[in-house]
């Protein structure tokens, strides 16, 4: 299906709609809803909304001067259109980003928040990360090109969706995370290297009353690196709530 938003095309599916609290799973940047395909056919007797956020997936491919909350006000206005007043809602990386920010700012919402190896937090750069900086510094001050400066992710983006991403990426949501008040579960690869464990713990100190399970030999894409496991886990999380 197709939802228009500010006159940009957004795709979504509904599996199984029969539940008036779906669970709604927002995938990471880069991806698309249909990386949840093996969780979704794990549990068939779920409710499941996913979404594709532009430019990835079947949604459109150019917007512009959008950022983090535009994407937080896209999923709300969607909610809405679909009459959806309580959802379950599963973050993973950038999509724990927008699941963080509505569940601060629209409470009323969101039913129950899992965050699955969620950016947001600030990192901690190394001294390599910062000799880079200096380095593209020292080239843009020379006029030397910068064309292919900078991680895979940015520099497979339109000019547009540069803009964009930095704008993510440079958007903390530490106060956000302490404003949040629904019963919250993160999930975490002990070995995720882009948004390492320590966002997990800082995420369970800022989220009040919010547990940890870390998935052990797991990556990034703890849910595809160990799925058995990561299912019982949420699964358990979603009965009991």
């Amino acid at each position: 299906m197709i939802y228009l938003y500010n006159d940009k095309k957004i795709y979504y599916k509904f599996y199984n709609q029969t539940s008036h609290c779906p669970i709604i799973l927002l995938h990471g940047w880069g991806c698309e809803g249909s990386i949840f395909k093996n969780l979704i056919a794990q549990m068939p007797e779920k409710s499941f909304l996913v979404i594709d956020f532009p430019p990835f997936g079947k949604s459109d491919k150019s917007i512009s001067d959008w950022n983090i909350f535009t994407y937080v006000g896209m999923l709300m206005s969607l909610c809405d259109y679909l009459h959806i007043d309580k959802c379950d809602i599963l973050g993973h990386s950038f999509g724990g980003r927008i699941a963080i920010i509505l569940s601060a700012v629209k409470r009323s919402l969101v039913h129950t928040c899992l965050l699955v190896d969620s950016a947001g937090i600030k990192p901690h750069h190394s001294i390599d990360y910062h000799m880079k900086i200096c380095k593209y510094k020292i080239k843009k001050a020379l006029g030397k090109s910068t064309l292919n400066m900078g991680s895979p992710d940015y520099l497979a983006l339109s000019p547009d969706m540069k803009k964009t991403f930095v704008s993510i990426v440079n958007t903390h949501l530490e106060e956000y995370a302490k404003k949040m008040a629904v019963k919250t579960l993160i999930v975490w690869g002990e070995k995720d290297n882009e948004t390492p464990i320590y966002m997990a713990k800082k995420l369970n100190k800022y989220i009040r009353g919010s547990r940890l399970k870390v998935i052990k030999e797991a990556g990034h894409f703890c849910f595809l690196d160990r799925p058995l496991e990561f299912y019982k886990i949420v699964k358990n999380f979603w009965e009991e709530s």
